[in-house]
């Protein structure tokens, strides 16, 4: 059998391409199949899928030479030169974990609803969740009001944890935000303007007579009078200064009397020795 690839078909290859293939040859390692592009593909026992009712799991048991089966590219790889195909049995996943990224937008199906929100089933792992909170901009107030189970819907990637494994959707980051009512509100505050009767007699202004003056016009020239004859309030360095001024004036003062009760009793005390020495003389 000539197993010779065309370029052009192996270059078609491309990894979770399904196949029908036929079992080559089958060993403890696992099993050669042939996928119809002309070169043997490799499955190994690891991707081999037994049926439920087989107790042993040997290759020899699960499969024979000439049975066909469907399996996915697991991988393509390239050793000296040469090209090698690793198939699977095991279906994969639509969209693996390092293939899931923020911001692309999926389709899926509604597999569960809770009260916080939709579980949607696009191709991962574990389903994506849509929060009550993403799915509309608008209120929501139970998630039934938007999805039912089984409702094919599309929305946005918006956060992915690998480690714990969650995926959160959003179908409001895909629709388009509502127009905000503007409500024009004309405000009027002219007063309504009296018309005198046709044929009333008008009015005439006495001459002299001067328009009388607003509330503001009247008290403005007093209030400029109290602003230029009131004294600006006094700061707190300039009182702390007044303070200590008069403190000084007192002990000046106090100083003065003690010298001058000093002098009195100096010259007092002069009178008394002076008219004693009299005295004593005579």
């Amino acid at each position: 059998m000539d197993m010779t690839v065309e370029p052009q078909v192996e270059n078609k290859i491309e990894p979770k391409m399904l196949f029908k293939a036929r079992v080559m040859k089958v060993s403890l390692a696992g099993a050669v199949l042939d996928i119809g592009i002309g070169k043997p593909a490799l499955l190994h026992v690891s991707q081999i899928v037994a049926p439920e009712d087989t107790q042993n799991k040997k290759v020899d048991e699960i499969l024979k030479v000439d049975d066909e089966i469907e399996v996915w590219v697991k991988k393509i790889t390239r050793r000296d030169g040469e090209q090698r195909i690793e198939m699977t049995m095991i279906k994969p996943l639509d969209m693996e974990w390092r293939e899931i990224k923020v911001g692309e937008t999926v389709k899926g199906k509604v597999v569960r609803l809770e009260k916080f929100g939709a579980f949607v089933e696009i191709g991962a792992e574990r389903p994506g969740l849509v929060h009550i909170s993403e799915m509309a901009h608008g209120y929501v107030k139970v998630p039934s009001d938007v999805v039912k189970e089984g409702d094919e819907i599309e929305a946005q990637i918006i956060d992915v944890n690998r480690r714990k494994k969650q995926i959160k959707l959003s179908m409001k980051a895909i629709q388009p935000e509502p127009e905000k009512e503007v409500e024009e509100k004309t405000v009027t505050n002219s007063a309504p303007v009296y018309s005198a009767p046709s044929g009333a007699p008008k009015r005439e202004r006495k001459p002299g007579r001067k328009p009388r003056k607003s509330f503001e016009e009247d008290n403005s020239a007093l209030l400029e009078s109290i602003n230029e004859t009131t004294e600006p309030e006094p700061t707190s360095m300039e009182l702390a200064m007044r303070a200590a001024m008069e403190k000084a004036k007192d002990r000046k003062q106090k100083q003065e009397t003690r010298k001058s009760k000093a002098s009195s009793a100096e010259q007092e005390e002069i009178l008394a020795r002076t008219l004693e020495n009299k005295v004593q003389t005579n």
